[in-house]
């Protein structure tokens, strides 16, 4: 009841305040890795993103055949995020691995070190499980009222599945503010949870071995 009120409060601030945010910011400017890098466990961390992934029709396009992601060297505290995604189906470009399986990561504290994966939270995308949590390296949520176990790789089953069809753009949007947290998808909750720590990190695009492309990496920060 507690954690439904603060959302209500929160809701309410933003309708009646819009100063309640900033305005929202382009992680991805649609032309290059900027406030990018990459990462894949052989070579290491790369500066220039465009090293391992691609940059292509205004999209940034995860794909071949070395499994890892794209970071973003910027940190964020109390934040909206909206990614827009889709699986990308060509067959005639290198894959890894054709099980569809990606991921959102999130408060990815910026002492972590780069490894598959880092702390943080993911937002999972997967064929037929998109928006579960997805705990790493002993991040723990209170969900539901029942407190998670902590672990290596903890997943809390989203609520409800709203996934459109592979091929088409999914939209999703995660909220964290003062530690309550929301994942939504294509305008539908499908998680919710609160945590202590960690409260403020780097956004993180999974590449687990079957290509996505993301068109939109948008963010909103509460002042």
């Amino acid at each position: 009841m507690i954690k439904k009120l603060k959302w209500l409060i929160l809701s309410l601030l933003l309708l009646v305040n819009p100063k309640v945010i900033q305005a929202q910011t382009k992680l991805f400017n649609h032309k290059n890795f900027k406030g990018w890098y990459a990462y894949e466990p052989k070579s290491g961390k790369h500066q220039n993103a465009s090293d391992l992934f691609n940059v292509e029709k205004k999209m940034i396009r995860l794909y071949g055949d070395k499994l890892g992601y794209v970071m973003t060297e910027q940190s964020f505290k109390n934040f909206q995020l909206t990614v827009v995604f889709k699986w990308n189906n060509d067959s005639t470009i290198t894959r890894k691995s054709n099980k569809r399986n990606s991921g959102i990561m999130y408060l990815v504290p910026t002492s972590t070190k780069d490894t598959l994966w880092p702390k943080g939270i993911q937002y999972q995308v997967k064929e037929g499980g998109t928006g579960d949590f997805v705990l790493l390296q002993e991040v723990s949520l209170l969900v539901k009222g029942k407190q998670t176990e902590p672990g290596k790789s903890v997943t809390s089953p989203r609520f409800l599945d709203s996934e459109n069809p592979s091929g088409e753009w999914n939209t999703a949007v995660i909220t964290v503010k003062d530690g309550l947290i929301r994942q939504e998808l294509n305008g539908k909750l499908v998680n919710e949870g609160q945590l202590t720590e960690p409260t403020e990190g780097k956004i993180l695009l999974q590449y687990e071995g079957y290509p996505i492309d993301f068109s939109r990496v948008e963010i909103k920060v509460f002042k």
